[in-house]
């Protein structure tokens, strides 16, 4: 239940914001205490916020009692959209970013650095309610406050918190790109299906079913990854053939810890 005492301020009502949105009215937030920011909404995002009353664009001087300000905007708009809700900081709002690359220093910088700032790492499963975000906190986040932000990240999916900022660069190695890697996986056993002689629009049904079905599996039955593994590999037979491929020391884990490596390197570089 998303329980609002004063204002929720969204900044961004794209993609991951109005995903998060639709998850906060799914569970129970009253919309006349949300307010969205966004100079030009999708179409749907436009007809939920008509629909539900929720205003949008008003006055920053009309908000009196801002309790959380949520930034969703792109990094790259960031320094274009932030300003205009500074003000807000009268409040004592907690900030709480969903923006890549954008460090808690970076928030307190503008808000102040007695400011309450949660950065977090959302990823794009999100927008169908199967998202995983990662949160930290400065050392200004009340016990109350960090309640609250678990509350409407877990409106889109799962909330894990970690102890230090620094570890939100491996985050956006796993989970944050993670993503686009089982998309790949995907391709990349579409592909190799064609190769074994399957018609085109078969492997990738194939493949799509395959990645979608295994990844739904891990999720219902909770059972270890390496269990579901070792459950479906009979001794000797085909699954076995594969996974001495995959599993060798030049295999899958390497390039793996190659590709996330990358990737938590990138997101430190992005967010010096």
């Amino acid at each position: 239940m998303v329980k609002l005492d004063g204002t929720l301020v969204l900044l961004g009502a794209g993609k991951m914001g109005g995903a998060m949105l639709e998850g906060w009215l799914k569970g129970g937030a009253d919309p006349r205490k949300i307010v969205a920011f966004d100079p030009a909404p999708p179409p749907e995002m436009k007809a939920l916020l008509a629909t539900h009353g929720i205003r949008h664009n008003p006055p920053v001087a009309s908000i009196k009692d801002a309790e959380v300000l949520v930034i969703a905007v792109k990094p790259q708009l960031m320094e274009e959209a932030l300003p205009g809700i500074v003000p807000l900081k009268a409040s004592r709002p907690l900030v709480l970013s969903v923006a890549a690359g954008k460090t808690i220093a970076y928030f307190e910088a503008r808000f102040g650095t007695d400011a309450a700032v949660v950065r977090t790492m959302p990823n794009t499963p999100a927008a169908v309610g199967r998202g995983i975000t990662a949160m930290v906190a400065n050392p200004n986040v009340s016990a109350q406050q960090a309640e609250l932000a678990r509350t409407l990240l877990g409106a889109v999916g799962d909330v894990v918190t970690v102890d230090r900022e620094g570890l939100i660069d491996a985050v956006t190695g796993v989970s944050g790109s993670g993503p686009a890697y089982v998309f790949y996986l995907t391709e990349c056993l579409a592909a190799a299906g064609e190769k074994a002689g399957l018609p085109a629009d078969i492997a990738m049904k194939l493949a799509r079913a395959t990645v979608s079905g295994a990844g739904e599996l891990m999720r219902v039955t909770g059972t270890e990854a390496a269990t579901l593994r070792q459950n479906v590999t009979s001794p000797k037979g085909t699954t076995y053939a594969a996974l001495q491929v995959l599993m060798s020391d030049n295999g899958l884990q390497p390039l793996m810890d190659e590709a996330v490596a990358a990737a938590t390197n990138r997101s430190r570089e992005l967010a010096s």
